[in-house]
């Protein structure tokens, strides 16, 4: 089971409206994966007619625009006839239909489609309204158009893709078939269009697949920040830590917002524990304990930074060319370029990769009895049973995995186009490899959850916090204390679906734990 890997129906009671003014993460989420129907606001569709209208007149004027009048890359040196236009779009969209591998979910494609959407309301492609409403359509009618998830080095092959289901070609999923995209569009009463001047360009073009992808990672992050704070806290019960390295004197002496939150979470899931009235019994414990504040709030600062970014971006114009309908002109740019959004999306993994890696380290320690004073790995019957020794391997693998995806992509780059395009930000690349890490985040939490409510087994005599209390009893209400030693996997999968849905941390913000992520 994949991250957010959930399918909810479609939602028509509710409706997000995509307007010039603004466009967020959430507002992804909620059409990608709780299935909100989308629409457009009137001041979009004016900025479209508006856009579209400057369009024709280029044509009428024979003026040279890149990609309307010219070839796109190396091309572009290659003057178009206005009448040679419209072929020129539909032979863009079958060319850079070009990736391979294994598909895009469905959650993942009805991102990309929503960014194209986006990108488009803003007025500054000059497609027509026709085009922006068969893919609204799509959206709200569930086509999803099968998308390679390889073979993009910042844009134009995921759109690609799903701009072939808007003429009638490529394939799609409809009701859990796969069928020809005429096919797709005709069973939910859609009609093919046929693209004229810029349209092919536009569907194609911009940062839509990194920021969609990139926007459902940073709602996921979101998500994890809390429940590594849980997941740390359950810990720190677990191995009678010294609370005082959480005192508010010791964050507000820390200039980094998160650094403070991350004390303030702690202090919240552990109010009510005995360790509040027996900080001194140590002097002080291990990093992974003990700093939990400085790294988990750093992670913190990231990702609020990372969101910053994306939600900049969403709010872009990132076609090529850009149409200005208030100056009657075209301009070439780069705005389709996705340095900002590859960069913030390594950070991204760079973050979570270290809320993975002490995360791990404290599952070390408590299944260590050398460090937890514990029971061997945790098991009632050490010797004969082996407990939780091999979930530490497991977390141990995964957060070795997540250091060689924390490798920065934006930092690669290999010309294309025959040297017009020699620069490109693989922001794709950056936004994946995100998301692979986010999975394997969500199972190294699983297991110090795993291991850390156990440890709490063995102090049952102490009075716990509340928020601990709440997340341990959360666990065991799928997963039961360990008394033999059994098939352990499933174990980690059960709490693993707990992360995935929020259980945990509903579980304890709804019993007054309410937990910050700046």
């Amino acid at each position: 089971m994949s991250f957010r890997a959930k399918e909810h129906e479609i939602n028509t009671q509710e409706y997000v409206t995509i307007s010039p003014s603004g466009f967020n993460v959430d507002d992804l989420h909620r059409i990608a994966r709780d299935r909100c129907l989308v629409r457009l606001s009137d001041d979009a569709r004016r900025g479209i007619r508006e856009s579209r209208r400057v369009v024709d007149d280029l044509l009428s004027q024979d003026a040279i625009v890149y990609g309307i009048t010219t070839g796109v890359g190396d091309n572009s040196k290659i003057r178009i006839s206005p009448e040679e236009s419209a072929q020129l779009q539909l032979s863009l969209v079958r060319s850079h239909a070009s990736g391979v591998g294994d598909l895009l979910s469905a959650v993942e494609t009805r991102a990309v489609m929503t960014m194209m959407v986006r990108n488009l309301s803003l007025g500054y492609s000059g497609i027509r309204e026709e085009v922006v409403d068969l893919l609204l359509g799509m959206v709200n009618e569930d086509v999803i158009p099968r998308v390679p998830r390889k073979g993009s080095l910042g844009y134009l092959s995921y759109q690609a893709h799903i701009a072939l289901v808007l003429i009638g070609e490529g394939e799609a999923c409809v009701d859990g078939s796969a069928v020809s995209g005429a096919e797709a569009l005709k069973r939910r009463g859609l009609r093919t269009v046929v693209l004229q001047a810029k349209e092919g360009l536009s569907l194609l073009n911009g940062t839509c697949d990194m920021v969609a992808l990139g926007g459902l990672a940073v709602h996921d992050a979101l998500s994890l920040l809390k429940t590594a704070d849980i997941a740390s806290a359950v810990s720190v019960e677990g191995l009678r830590g010294n609370v005082s390295a959480f005192d508010a004197r010791i964050g507000a002496v820390k200039k980094h917002e998160g650094v403070g939150a991350t004390a303030e979470n702690l202090r919240t899931l552990l109010q009510g524990s005995s360790l509040e009235e027996d900080s001194q019994r140590k002097v002080q414990d291990a990093l992974s304990l003990r700093s939990i504040p400085q790294v988990h709030g750093a992670a913190k600062d990231m990702i609020r930074f990372v969101k910053s970014v994306i939600e900049d971006e969403m709010n872009s114009a990132t076609d090529n060319p850009l149409i200005f309908a208030e100056d009657e002109m075209s301009l070439s740019s780069s705005n389709c370029h996705g340095e900002s959004v590859a960069m913030a999306l390594d950070m991204l993994a760079i973050a979570l990769t270290e809320l993975s890696s002490i995360s791990e380290r404290r599952t070390f320690r408590l299944t260590s009895a050398h460090h937890s004073g514990l029971p061997p790995f945790l098991s009632p019957n050490p010797g004969t049973d082996s407990g939780y020794m091999i979930p530490q391997y497991t977390a141990a693998a995964l957060v070795s995995d997540n250091k060689r995806l924390a490798q920065p992509a934006s930092v690669d780059s290999i010309p294309s186009a025959a040297g017009q395009e020699d620069h490109v930000s693989m922001g794709t690349s950056s936004a994946l490899k995100s998301l692979e890490i986010i999975e394997n985040v969500s199972h190294v939490l699983a297991i110090e959850f795993l291991c850390a409510c156990q440890a709490v087994e063995f102090i049952s005599s102490e009075p716990i916090g509340r928020g601990v209390s709440a997340a341990h009893d959360t666990v065991r209400a799928v997963v039961p204390k360990l008394e033999r030693d059994r098939q352990v996997h499933k174990d980690i999968e059960s709490i693993h679906s707990l992360i995935v849905g929020e259980e945990l941390i509903t579980a304890v913000e709804s019993g007054g734990s309410k937990l910050r992520t700046v």
